[in-house]
């Protein structure tokens, strides 16, 4: 009955989507629903985000004031702090942030206070997708087990899906709508309700066939993306030793067509995924008594690479006769990677 429920409020729109954190990734994925003619609404914790957001102000580089201030005095985006709210929501995405200890270990609050805000106002037949960045089984153990706790039965009374973000920031080719969207449901009427609820706002939705794949999909991009920057820092360094300039090397590699991705070096890693996402796969490695070389390996290298950079100043300071004490820098990009204003992470800091 839920099922049947559900899938024609999707289908004529008439259903009510929440996204729970407001955020690089939770915000354009709101813009995204309210545009297709959903009513969306959007929960955050910090009431001056909310504020800003209801006068059409934007702080996210990929969606204009233009477009926010559309869907705001449309009513089709009603942006809150208040959860209570969520009694009045169909479906769900949570959105929110999945940081590391300091003990580089993940931090799942957010996502716990998440599904303890869901729990106190759910109601039958809700749909929640998880879209946060996390471990293989993050999606069974802190939310299916938690709201069958309660009573309800995933797939009959709850359907719930996991389908990480991929957003990436300031790129103007590839946005919410037009990046293919990974899908995975923990039963196949929660895939056939992702399924139909996504592909309303995304070109294309690939389905996998559980959540624990769709995780492990989100951490195996990163994780690879992780490591060849590793390759290609270590391969600066060793240009360096060998009087060889390393972008000249990369370019000519580059021109082969085929077998060889281009990579270039930087002074480290940053942003919302790399740093961080091959430790969510690592620490669950262990758990399995699996130790990933190559994930270490990678995290150490990259993390040595502002040191190189400082190496590499102090040695040009005492060509000049001056010593790093005292002199004044420019940095010139602060951000993560060009042309966004995001700093989180950024080896720059």
């Amino acid at each position: 009955m839920y099922y049947e429920t559900m899938q024609e409020k999707i289908n004529t729109k008439n259903g009510t989507v929440g996204v729970i954190g407001l955020g690089y990734v939770g915000l354009p994925l709101a813009i995204e629903f309210a545009e297709a003619g959903y009513n969306v609404i959007g929960f955050d914790i910090h009431a001056g985000k909310v504020n800003q957001l209801m006068q059409g102000d934007s702080y996210i580089i990929d969606i204009t004031n233009q477009k926010l201030a559309t869907v705001v005095q449309s009513a089709h985006f009603t942006p809150t702090t208040d959860f209570s709210k969520l009694s009045e929501v169909d479906a769900v995405c949570i959105c929110v942030p999945t940081p590391l200890t300091k003990s580089q270990e993940p931090d799942m609050s957010y996502i716990i206070a998440a599904v303890t805000e869901i729990k106190r106002y759910m109601k039958p037949g809700m749909l929640i997708t998880l879209e946060s960045t996390t471990y293989p089984g993050t999606t069974e153990e802190l939310i299916q087990a938690e709201i069958e706790a309660l009573g309800y039965r995933v797939g009959e009374d709850f359907f719930l899906c996991f389908s990480p973000e991929r957003v990436d920031p300031g790129n103007k080719t590839f946005q919410t709508k037009n990046t293919p969207k990974v899908l995975g449901g923990t039963t196949p009427n929660c895939c056939q309700l992702g399924e139909a609820l996504y592909s309303k706002v995304i070109d294309h939705v690939y389905l996998v066939s559980s959540t624990k794949v769709a995780e492990m999909t989100k951490l195996l991009e990163n994780t690879f993306r992780s490591i060849n920057i590793a390759f290609i820092n270590e391969m600066a360094m060793l240009c360096e030793a060998l009087d060889m300039n390393i972008w000249e090397v990369v370019d000519a590699a580059a021109t082969k067509p085929f077998g060889f991705m281009k990579f270039t070096p930087g002074p480290g890693i940053g942003g919302h995924c790399i740093p961080l996402d091959p430790m969510y796969l690592s620490w669950k490695a262990k758990g399995a008594n699996f130790f990933s070389r190559f994930i270490e390996l990678a995290q150490e290298t990259n993390k040595k690479m502002p040191e190189q950079v400082i190496h590499k100043v102090s040695q040009a300071l005492n060509s000049a006769y001056k010593s790093m004490r005292g002199s004044k820098v420019l940095v010139l990009g602060m951000a993560y990677k060009p042309d966004i204003d995001d700093v989180r992470e950024s080896p720059a800091l």
